[in-house]
């Protein structure tokens, strides 16, 4: 692009803007899962009052934004990744909020508690968290029943989707059969659904990046979204320690298999530059230091997948020059979390407007002639 970028611009992370810094400081003095479980509620009780959209006027429902993808409509490329509210509980708090899309779960057939406490952990210094929650959630009927309610209502104004996970009482050879059952549960109700297989928090889950083991995983899922009367467009979401070899053999499975797309990343296990110096144990890393590996991941796909796949770019999105370069380097959708939690209520406005005044201004990317180096 012609005119230079300010890579640290809008950077809510290292400068919060106030009354948020207040009110993150706060915040962050309390361990990190109690304070996100007050955030939640605080999101319902605003849900119950919430019963329409934001206006047209808004930044974040401004026309130039708006995307429209396999049958759905994205009033703007930033989405909300699952794992922030699991079971679909505040969703028109968090609409309001400014978020193009918004992905519940990830979802277990059965309620479960997850992994014993403490294990979710911030590393202020890295802009970053660790997590190893293992799909703590309600259940799949649960998830139906709130997402039911709330179309019957007419209040989901953006697309949701359902992340698809594993419970930790069921044998690792049943997931195709598990992730099945979930599906039928959800596939009335769920816009679009990401088959979870990179979560490094559940033993074993991971083989199903393999290709032997993906496909039979894929024969399942795919031979009964076919018997639907509306298939559901189907999303991978893969781990951002696969090589790109391993990667790119699974995205060609996705597409002989004519999935929608690929998330990519998921969390990493992986430590390398943490200027924190605590050890936390298992788990995986979100965040700042996530960037560089799931954005070069990102890039190598998209070299060969992009516009045969829809690509979601996750992962170490903590300002406006973060997402720009998901873009550029192949993304059609953005999500974040660890830069949600860091950056506050207006993050997804602080990076709509640096993309507005960066990237979809730009005439040529506005016709979508991306380069992809």
């Amino acid at each position: 692009m012609s005119r230079e970028l300010d890579y640290n611009s809008l950077d809510v992370f290292r400068k919060p803007e106030w009354p948020w810094r207040l009110i993150r400081r706060f915040a962050f003095a309390f361990d990190a899962e109690h304070m996100h479980e007050m955030a939640v509620s605080l999101l319902k009780f605003r849900s119950l009052l919430v019963t329409g959209d934001l206006s047209s006027d808004t930044l974040s429902r401004d026309s130039v934004f708006k995307k429209n993808i396999l049958g759905l409509s994205f009033p703007n490329p930033v989405g909300l990744s699952a794992g922030f509210d699991v079971d679909g509980e505040c969703l028109p708090a968090l609409q309001l909020l400014g978020f193009g899309f918004i992905e519940v779960g990830g979802i277990t057939e059965q309620p479960q508690s997850g992994n014993p406490k403490p294990r979710v952990f911030r590393l202020p210094e890295d802009g970053a968290i660790i997590n190893r929650l293992n799909f703590y959630n309600k259940g799949a009927e649960n998830l139906k029943k709130n997402l039911s309610r709330l179309r019957e209502q007419n209040r989901l104004f953006v697309p949701i989707g359902v992340n698809l996970g594993k419970s930790s009482s069921s044998d690792i050879n049943q997931v195709p059969a598990e992730y099945r059952r979930i599906f039928e549960h959800v596939a009335d109700v769920a816009d679009y659904v990401t088959i979870n297989v990179s979560c490094p928090n559940t033993e074993g889950l991971r083989k199903y990046q393999t290709a032997s083991s993906l496909g039979a995983l894929l024969d399942i899922l795919c031979n009964y979204n076919e018997s639907l009367t509306k298939r559901v467009p189907l999303f991978l979401k893969l781990g951002p320690d696969l090589s790109n070899e391993e990667a790119i053999a699974c995205a060609d499975i996705a597409l002989d298999y004519r999935l929608a797309g690929l998330v990519i990343s998921n969390t990493t296990t992986k430590r390398n530059g943490l200027s924190t110096n605590v050890d936390y144990g298992l788990g995986g890393l979100s965040g700042q230091p996530l960037f560089e590996r799931s954005t070069q991941l990102l890039r190598c796909i998209a070299k060969d997948y992009h516009q045969k796949l829809i690509l979601i770019g996750s992962g170490g999105i903590m300002n406006g020059a973060n997402a720009l370069a998901k873009l550029h380097a192949g993304a059609d959708l953005l999500q974040v979390y660890t830069g949600f939690v860091y950056g506050g209520p207006s993050f997804v406005k602080h990076l709509l407007r640096y993309l507005r005044q960066y990237y979809f201004s730009d005439a040529d990317l506005l016709n979508h002639k991306l380069v992809l180096d």
